[in-house]
Formats: C-alpha cells, structure tokens, sequence
C-alpha cells in the first residue's frame, strides 16, 4: 500500500483564490457601507482571476508557436500552453477596471444626493421622503 503525500505548496493557489473569493463575498454581503461593497467586489474578482490564471498553468508548457522546419505530422499539444484563459482574464480585469470606475462614480453620485454612503441611511432617507 503506497501512501501519497499532497503537494501542499502546488495547492497554495487553489487555497488563496478560495480564500479571496470567499471574503470577498462575505464583504459584499455582511457590509452596509458602499465603498466596502465595492472593495469586496475586486477582492473578489482578483479571486476568480487567480483561480482561473491557476487553472491554465502548464508545468513545462511551452508558447503555442509551431516551427515550420519541423518534418513531423504530431504534434504534441500537451507540450503547449493554451494562450486562451489568459487573453480572457487580460479582458476581465479591462472589464473589471471599467466596472470599478462605474461603482465609483455611482458612489460619488450617490454621496452627492444623500450625504452618506450607509446602505441603512440611504433606504430611511427614501422611505421618508416617499412618505412626506
């Protein structure tokens, strides 16, 4: 009976990118505060970026460039990094960046209409002037 031992440290990034996810998750959720709520959102999209990032990487993986002067018909894909996942999280973070200039601005927006950014104070400030 043979015993395998886990390879803790090629783990390492699947624990960071979990844990990222999931605190910035619970940022999201538990906080009243919108630059908070913001704060977790990149948190946890630097989570989803790691993991993704993580699952892409090939040991040994070689860039997707064929040599014309190679005669042979196979050619071995294992040997070769997939550039795709990479392209996409290059594209998610301009997305990410983007979105985080939109909440920003929103924030401000919203600072400037009711002098806070609490969740709590916003709603009452609403319900009463629906009232009023």
């Amino acid at each position: 009976m043979r015993i395998t031992v886990i390879d803790f440290w090629g783990l390492f990034n699947y624990g960071a990118a979990l844990a990222l996810i999931l605190y910035g998750i619970y940022i999201v959720l538990s906080e009243n505060h919108f630059m908070r709520k913001i704060i977790g959102m990149v948190i946890l999209q630097t989570g989803v970026i790691l993991f993704f990032i993580t699952i892409a990487f090939k040991t040994n993986g070689t860039i997707p460039i064929l040599d014309h002067a190679e005669t042979s018909d196979f050619i071995d894909a294992a040997h070769y990094a997939n550039p795709l996942p990479h392209a996409l999280m290059l594209t998610a973070i301009v997305v990410g960046v983007s979105t985080l200039g939109v909440a920003l601005v929103l924030a401000v927006s919203i600072f400037d209409s009711h002098q806070t950014l609490e969740e709590d104070e916003i709603l009452q400030k609403i319900a009463d002037s629906d009232e009023a």
